[in-house]
């Protein structure tokens, strides 16, 4: 595969992911690092196959915000979140299978099996009422766990993601990719970090994604993007009946009016000059958007 061919199709598979799917950086300030100065409490689950999920608890609230990371990320990610939404809610972050400490011994990866592991956390702590955030992939995982647990979510919070329900690929680009990941993994995942930034973005943080989401392995990113052929969050979404609220950044336009078609209690907030992941890029504003969506659904 050309050179030019490759970028082309990573730049697609941003958009893929995006539409499906004081400043700190990760750098220095891990998740053990928040586990200890947040009293959290670091816990194990099976989700269906018996896979072990890793999550982590803070906080104690009646309502649970549940953090869902991205393909090829972990639940470090959300490291700017926990202190001050630890304060109201139970909060929840949890490593998907394949990622961070999570176990890697499954055989389908694909997005319902993401959103079993989130649903087996939701359960294995008896959750009564919950708010799904999920960044990039994440976003169709938590629409696939709210069409699982019903009555449990109370209302989907993407995050740069979804920016269009509808948004199709072409019909080989899936196979074209898994097999870039199956062959130079490492060249594969760097020229995709490249294109979730601005060019001006914090090094730092540059640097951290990349270091993290290179934990992963070519296979399961192979079998992953091969399932996404016969995956659409269009049929979820329309059968949902709770509240999406996106807070997207701006490397890829949102289209409000289209997804309202789909899901008409839509809305998306767009941080300008801010990429794929703003809880890391700017997470002070971030959690003040997330506060006042929050505040707006009177949870």
């Amino acid at each position: 595969m050309s050179h030019l061919k490759k970028i082309s199709i990573l730049r697609i598979t941003i958009l893929f992911l995006v539409c499906l799917s004081l400043n700190f950086s990760l750098t220095g300030k891990d998740i053990e690092t928040a586990q200890s100065s947040q009293q959290a409490q670091a816990r194990k689950a099976k989700s269906f196959d018996q896979v072990e999920i890793a999550y982590s608890i803070y906080g104690k609230g009646n309502i649970a915000l549940v953090f869902i990371h991205g393909a090829f990320a972990d639940q470090s990610f959300w490291i700017n979140q926990i202190e001050p939404f630890s304060k109201k809610y139970t909060l929840i972050t949890i490593d998907l299978a394949g990622h961070g400490q999570s176990g890697r011994n499954r055989e389908k990866w694909d997005i319902n099996s993401f959103a079993q592991d989130v649903r087996a956390v939701i359960e294995a702590q008896n959750i009564k009422k919950a708010v799904l955030v999920g960044n990039s992939l994440g976003g169709p995982i938590i629409l696939e766990t709210a069409v699982l647990l019903g009555d449990k979510i109370l209302a989907l919070i993407p995050i740069d993601t979804f920016q269009e329900f509808t948004f199709k690929v072409p019909e080989d680009y899936f196979q074209k990719l898994a097999q870039s990941y199956r062959s130079d993994y490492t060249g594969t995942i760097k020229q995709l970090v490249r294109n979730l930034f601005h060019p001006d973005v914090d090094p730092l943080i540059y640097a951290e994604v990349e270091k993290k989401m290179l934990n992963c392995t070519g296979e399961m990113a192979a079998r992953l993007m091969e399932s996404f052929s016969t995956y659409s969050s269009v049929e979820s979404a329309k059968k949902v009946k709770i509240p999406i609220r996106c807070i997207n950044g701006d490397l890829y336009p949102t289209n409000i009016s289209k997804n309202r078609e789909i899901h008409p209690d839509f809305d998306a907030v767009v941080l300008n000059h801010i990429g794929h992941y703003p809880m890391l890029e700017c997470p002070q504003v971030f959690n003040k958007k997330l506060e006042e969506i929050l505040k707006e659904l009177h949870l």
